[in-house]
């Protein structure tokens, strides 16, 4: 099931969704980095830097960028995969789940706003 907006709506929610997540008291995140988050969130564990960047079609070296931010502001935690030391896995936390739902109610509540 799907929701039909036309290219204009699309551009307003996102216009909309964009300039409150830089204009409230949280952290701002890049694209790359919401992008990361949202991934790691709603999609089913286990994370591991090489998985996601295979699935984002980035190099290691940008989510490790990445999780390095996101780490600092609590979203994310990083472990080492004690079955394999060479996989670095990727956990969720209390602090970013919160953040992903924040998330999903501001833009769901733009939605709402939105104008035919």
């Amino acid at each position: 099931m799907g929701i039909e907006l036309r290219s204009a709506q699309a551009l307003r929610l996102l216009r909309a969704f964009a300039v409150d997540l830089v204009t409230d008291a949280e952290p701002d995140l890049s694209a790359r980095q919401i992008a990361i988050l949202l991934t790691i969130y709603l999609d089913p564990p286990p994370h591991t830097v090489r998985g996601l960047a295979a699935r984002l079609s980035v190099t290691k070296p940008v989510i490790t960028r990445a999780l390095d931010s996101m780490g600092k502001l609590g979203l994310v935690t990083r472990r080492r995969d004690e079955t394999d030391r060479r996989n670095v896995v990727i956990q969720r936390t209390v602090e970013g789940a919160l953040f992903v739902e924040k998330l999903g109610d501001l833009l769901s509540a733009k939605a709402k706003e939105l104008r035919p």
